[in-house]
């Protein structure tokens, strides 16, 4: 599996920050630079690739906003535009590196990443990396001082996050963030065609070394048949996400599978409805036989799930067992509407799946499938009775508190259940509050362990990435946390 640059970068940190160059050069030796590497992504952006957005994870899968911290496998933050940090109190103060320039050509400067954080810090929603954190952002010298309003110990693995990204000042204005030709990274986005296409150049400067590819001609194709189809049909040289009905169409060497943070999860609508009657809620777990849906669906290419957090996550298979608090309800009779999108090609038949079973369980279930682009919105002003969502579980830090504040905190930016606990409010707080380490991961489970049991979510599987590659790919990134895909030393041989 090629070489992570983030891994590159942990293997040059005991040398001076200048060494990445060199460490990047070593890894490429004897290469010469290639053409343009065509990549067919599956999801559009959404909101004119703004980082604020999910759209932050196209930027960064090429290589072309970069953020102060990386992470390397483990989960740990490293120095990437900022060389080091220090934390007093509730102040983490950052040195940046000195010899990068934005795509623009103006200076990478403390300011301009206050400008950057504070942006995001104001924005209306915040990133949800952001989700329960309040901060400001002071300049001295060529530091920047990061202040929060309570201790945080996680603060540099959430500015390890695609979504606080460091673009140039033009990138910003009447609200709205461009990233066109404001980046930092490897490759300099130049046009972006709605939610057709999008092209990038090689940066013949920048600060990390030799850049081998061209440039990047990214196109956006919802539909699985149609994107596992241009693979087949030499039209692309990088596909991602694989369904796994094309999986086995192509030949084996084309494909990489890997296990992922990524929980498919049925989210039950606590708030309104039938679902706010927790026998109800735990009547629907009882119903649902995950193994058939892994098994069916999946073809056996997914894990099925014991919890929120799966096998990516080594750590997380050291969870109690979970308790039944609930006593299922009779639900002979009762309506629901359950919703889930098109992007992801296997969740309308997971969905077809549950239906099936739900109704046996004395459930009428209505469906609603859209594109995820006209569902989003009513799925989070609690327009359904469930919804099924394939969800990333430690995309922006590394660490999975982020994504249960997100998702299942009292007023977490992305509460698809519409869930208010005060048990699992205090549990999250605890786990935000431990220092990385083994006590914070016993509170992560914790938490975990109350989600659960209040039967807001019922995880069925955990996903694995299959990315399609052309043979004559070299250096592809296969990143199970979905940050990295066409990298430096990504080229065409």
């Amino acid at each position: 599996m090629p070489v992570s640059r983030r891994s590159l970068l942990a293997a040059a940190s005991a040398a001076p920050v200048l060494g990445l160059a060199a460490c990047f050069s070593e890894g490429s030796e004897g290469a010469t630079a290639s053409g343009r590497v065509r990549v067919a992504h599956m999801l559009p952006p959404r909101s004119g690739l703004s980082p604020l957005s999910d759209d932050a994870f196209k930027l960064s899968r090429w290589a072309t906003a970069e953020t102060l911290v990386v992470l390397d496998t483990d989960g740990n933050a490293l120095p990437w535009l900022a060389q080091d940090w220090i934390q007093e109190g509730n102040t983490w103060t950052f040195t940046l590196r000195e010899d990068v320039v934005f795509h623009d050509g103006t200076a990478f400067t403390a300011e301009a990443v206050a400008n950057s954080l504070a942006f995001a810090a104001q924005a209306a929603p915040k990133p949800r990396i952001l989700d329960g954190v309040e901060l400001t952002v002071e300049v001295a010298g060529s530091t920047v001082a990061v202040t929060t309003a309570d201790t945080d110990p996680l603060l540099p693995h959430r500015l390890s996050s695609p979504q606080l990204s460091i673009l140039a000042a033009k990138a910003y204005r009447d609200g709205i963030v461009d990233p066109v030709g404001a980046g930092t990274g490897a490759f300099v986005l130049t046009s972006v065609d709605g939610t057709s296409s999008a092209s990038l150049d090689r940066n013949e400067d920048w600060w990390g070394g030799e850049v081998l590819a061209a440039g990047i001609d990214a196109s956006f194709v919802p539909d699985g048949t149609a994107r596992a189809g241009k693979l087949r049909a030499g039209e692309a040289d990088i596909v991602e996400a694989i369904p796994v009905s094309q999986a086995g169409l192509l030949e084996p060497d084309q494909i990489t599978e890997v296990p992922m943070p990524r929980t498919c999860t049925l989210y039950l609508n606590c708030s309104t409805g039938p679902f706010s009657d927790p026998g109800v809620r735990a009547a629907a777990r009882e119903a649902i036989d995950a193994a058939t849906i892994v098994e069916g669906v999946y073809d056996g290419r997914a894990d099925l799930a014991e919890g929120l957090l799966g096998p990516a996550i080594p750590w997380a298979a050291e969870r109690a067992g979970r308790t039944r608090p609930a006593t299922a309800a009779n639900t002979a009779g009762t309506t629901i509407t359950l919703g889930t999108f098109t992007d992801r090609a296997e969740l309308p038949e997971v969905a077809q799946v549950l239906q099936q079973q739900l109704q046996e369980a004395g459930f009428a279930v209505e469906l609603d499938i859209r594109e995820y682009a006209n569902i989003e919105a009513d799925a989070l002003d609690g327009a359904f009775d469930a919804f099924l969502l394939s969800r990333a579980t430690v995309l922006d830090s590394g660490d999975p508190v982020a994504y249960m504040f997100s998702d299942f905190a009292s007023d977490g930016s992305f509460n698809l259940s519409q869930f208010a606990d005060d048990g699992v409010d205090a549990a999250l707080g605890t786990a935000a509050a431990t220092q990385p380490g083994e006590d914070r991961r016993a509170a992560v489970l914790a938490a975990e362990t109350a989600i659960l049991n209040a039967d807001a979510a019922i995880p069925l599987l955990h996903e694995r990435v299959i990315q399609g590659d052309a043979a004559s790919v070299s250096g592809s990134l296969k990143d199970p946390r979905e940050r990295e895909l066409v990298g430096p030393q990504t080229r065409l041989v």
